[in-house]
């Protein structure tokens, strides 16, 4: 699946390269795992669906009851349909020039937030009237023409930070200061632990390391002295071991939680690891 860039392949002109941007996002079918560039921050105001993202060391599911904040960069994205066979989220981006003018306009809320380092890419939001009255507020100025709207939606993305700030205090405000920062603070080795455990692909967590395949193997011999493909199977295969020897959960239920597209692949690796069978471990346990 190709890298989509975005909000880019949004603008109706390439000579388009608005700072504050808002766009209606609608699908008629699931997408799983697209592969997603940011140039600019973005907050996902979900209207119908489902909405799963992973960042290169974070991860967040979110449904209409929520909204999320990802800072810009690379994520891998999963978008689901739900009762209305409908995806539908409002998408409002925004650039870290547009943080650090909020920020300077309002220094009274660094008080709140200047000591916390912010480790999440992500922010979830809790939505609540003021928040579905806001998106519904932006949706009028996506009708306006280009010379209204410009200055329309600075009042707006000011609006919705200052609210935000009161909601959540420090929390967001520690948050936004670090989107303003553009250096990312994510090791190599803290993005690899991150996902050990997930069912990425080897390209899949390169992508969000944003490397390419041949240079995410290289940067990994030369901090874990092994092959990737090898370590990461052993380390997911170690730890279905122990959830099955939990004695909750059957081989069924967590294969693809490990990244095998089937039970069969997922039992013949185990086998080849341990021995026996996944089965064979829950009749010890039994």
């Amino acid at each position: 699946m190709p890298i989509q860039n975005i909000p880019e392949m949004f603008l109706r002109s390439k000579k388009q390269n608005p700072e504050l941007y808002i766009y209606d996002f609608k699908m008629t079918e699931d997408v799983v795992k697209s592969k997603i560039n940011l140039s600019l921050h973005m907050f996902s105001f979900l209207q119908t669906g489902e909405k799963k993202v992973q960042l290169e060391d974070a991860f967040v599911e979110v449904n209409n009851k929520q909204s999320v904040l990802i800072k810009s960069g690379n994520c891998i994205m999963t978008e689901l349909l739900d009762n209305e066979q409908i995806y539908f989220c409002k998408l409002f981006f925004f650039s870290s020039k547009n943080i650090v003018d909020f920020l300077e306009k309002h220094p009274y809320l660094l008080t709140k937030g200047k000591a916390k380092q912010v480790e999440t890419p992500l922010f979830v939001i809790e939505n609540d009237d003021f928040i579905h009255s806001f998106v519904s507020s932006i949706s009028s100025v996506l009708k306006l023409n280009t010379v209204a709207a410009t200055p329309l939606l600075s009042i707006k993305f000011e609006e919705i930070m200052l609210y935000l700030s009161q909601k959540y205090g420090s929390a967001f405000v520690n948050y936004i200061q670090s989107l303003a920062q553009t250096d990312s603070n994510s090791s190599f080795r803290k993005i690899v632990e991150a996902n050990t455990y997930s069912n990425l692909s080897i390209p899949e967590i390169a992508f969000l390391a944003n490397m390419s395949l041949s240079t995410f193997k290289r940067h990994f011999i030369q901090e874990y002295h092994e092959n990737p493909g090898k370590w990461f199977q052993q380390k997911r295969l170690a730890q279905a071991k122990k959830i099955l020897e939990e004695g909750f959960k059957k081989p069924s239920e967590i294969f693809a939680a490990f990244g095998y597209n089937n039970l069969s692949n997922f039992s013949t690796a185990f086998k080849n690891e341990f021995g026996y069978s996944p089965k064979a471990t829950i009749s010890a346990v039994e």
